[in-house]
């Protein structure tokens, strides 16, 4: 036998050891390709099933196996059955890609015939890209346009095409209770303290009494105040003093509430609460944006009254959308609400926390699909009572998927109570928050290792680790640092 003849032995799978064997120590692994079976099926048996959703918006490569991740909560809940509600909580630490992973679901979901919708663009985010898609983009704020918080929607027109008066009696009850609610966040922010049980009930015969008689214009908060002051018999009717003998009774009861509604209208918030809605909120469009980074970050007062207003509004277009398509006077329509910053939105007042509370319960029935974005669940424990944190807690725990991006230990462990999270899997996270370097990458941008790494947690299944590389044009449309690259 010659010495150049392979050696009888075994191979391992780095060749033939042993003299002559040609062991090598690193294999280089296979390019892999990814086609339908119709595509790839001369290769056999070179091919293996995909071990990632192929379902969704391609939102990045695995970080193994390099195969395409596609996930967006809509095409998961609708169309794959992988999850029990269309609903996503995102978390990660600052810069690391939240906002750009849901760009990316945005533009797939439009693609689809979805209406993104974004009611409260606080940076913004997402202008650009919803201007892009020949969407439209709404600027709410000081000197800028302004939103009735009064203003439901076209229920009118829905009113019109109901025959049974069961029904319409149902419809005025959901646009009072819908009223009533935007009117009391408003009100206790403006006194700093819940409203009384009595006066409750005041403020909502008050809304009963301007919706039954509403024509083509939807009432505002000084019509509000107009009808406490005069105090017409179905209003008082509610109190103990109904008769005309007790007016002035009536109206010793009512000045607490009447003062709160005067500083309302009068004081710093009048000029972004009071008055009819200067830009409707129209959803006959790809895409929609409310802009309401014109409002100063330090002036939480008046954020939150925007976002009142605004949630109000968009709610109320949705739900008249559906109700239209209920009534076969529409098609249906499906909806995705990106919540960004949702950590502002939430200690901004009191009130916030229901308005977002119902959403996560009842998305699933309304036709939209919900992304919430923070930065750390301990956000959820920054509010000033027990009772806002404990409904708090439920946000993330009834979202059907986590996707959790670079973060601390602590913050792990927090996850970990809400999904169970295993050794690797937390290690695997823990990587993507290492300290960036202390130079730049070849093109002058800082080299953050985690950034666009996302593991995607859907119940007790194993995560799916997923990098997302924006493309040029994504990263035009989604600079949020626009200021400093002009200089």
């Amino acid at each position: 036998m010659s010495r150049l003849d392979p050696p009888r032995r075994r191979p391992t799978r780095y060749g033939y050891p042993g003299p002559g064997g040609g062991k090598v120590s690193w294999v280089e692994g296979p390019v892999e390709y990814r086609g339908t079976t119709v595509q790839v099926c001369g290769l056999w048996p070179f091919g293996t099933g995909a071990s990632t959703p192929t379902v969704g918006a391609p939102l990045g490569r695995h970080r193994y196996t390099q195969a395409t991740v596609c996930f967006d909560p809509i095409s998961w809940y609708e169309r794959a059955k992988l999850i029990n509600n269309p609903s996503v909580w995102i978390q990660a630490e600052p810069a690391m890609g939240k906002s750009t992973s849901v760009r990316r679901m945005l533009l797939s979901l439009a693609a689809q015939g979805v209406t993104p919708l974004i009611l409260g663009d606080l940076k913004p985010d997402y202008a650009d890209l919803v201007a892009a898609l020949g969407g439209r983009v709404l600027r709410v704020g000081p000197g800028l346009h302004r939103l009735n918080p009064l203003d439901v929607g076209p229920w009118q027109q829905v009113l019109a095409r109901v025959s049974d008066p069961k029904e319409a009696e149902q419809l005025r009850a959901e646009v009072v209770d819908r009223r009533l609610n935007a009117a009391l966040v408003l009100a206790t922010l403006t006194r700093g303290a819940p409203l009384a049980s009595d006066e409750i009930t005041v403020l909502a015969a008050a809304l009963r009494f301007l919706t039954e008689r509403e024509s083509s214009q939807q009432p505002v908060l000084s019509d509000v105040l107009r009808i406490v002051e005069e105090g017409p018999q179905q209003v008082r009717w509610v109190t103990l003093w109904h008769d005309e003998s007790d007016l002035h009774r009536y109206r010793e009861e009512t000045e607490n509430l009447r003062r709160t509604l005067r500083a309302l209208i009068h004081g710093p918030l009048g000029p972004t609460v009071e008055g009819q809605t200067t830009a409707a909120i129209d959803l006959d469009t790809r895409a929609l944006c409310v802009d309401i980074s014109g409002i100063s970050e330090t002036n939480q007062l008046l954020t939150a009254a925007t976002l009142v207003s605004t949630w109000a509004a968009g709610f109320g277009q949705v739900e008249a959308a559906h109700r239209l398509a209920d009534l076969g006077l529409a098609p249906p329509r499906r909806f995705f609400l990106v919540l960004d910053e949702m950590w502002r939105a939430l200690r901004v007042g009191h009130g916030m926390v229901d308005r977002i509370d119902a959403l996560t319960r009842l998305n699933r029935s309304k036709g939209t699909g919900t992304a919430f974005i923070t930065h750390s669940l301990g956000d959820l424990e920054a509010l000033a009572s027990e009772e806002d944190r404990a409904k708090a807690r439920g946000f993330a725990d009834r979202c059907a998927v986590l996707m959790i991006g670079a973060c601390s230990e602590q913050e792990l462990d927090a996850v970990s109570r809400v999904r169970p999270l295993s050794r690797s899997e937390r290690s695997e996270v823990l990587s993507w928050s290492a300290p960036p370097s202390w130079t730049t990458g070849p093109d002058e941008q800082e080299v953050l290792i985690g950034r666009g790494n996302f593991l995607i947690k859907v119940g007790n299944r194993p995560g799916i680790p997923v990098h997302l590389e924006p493309t040029e044009i994504e990263k035009r449309l989604g600079n949020t640092d626009f200021r400093w690259s002009r200089t």
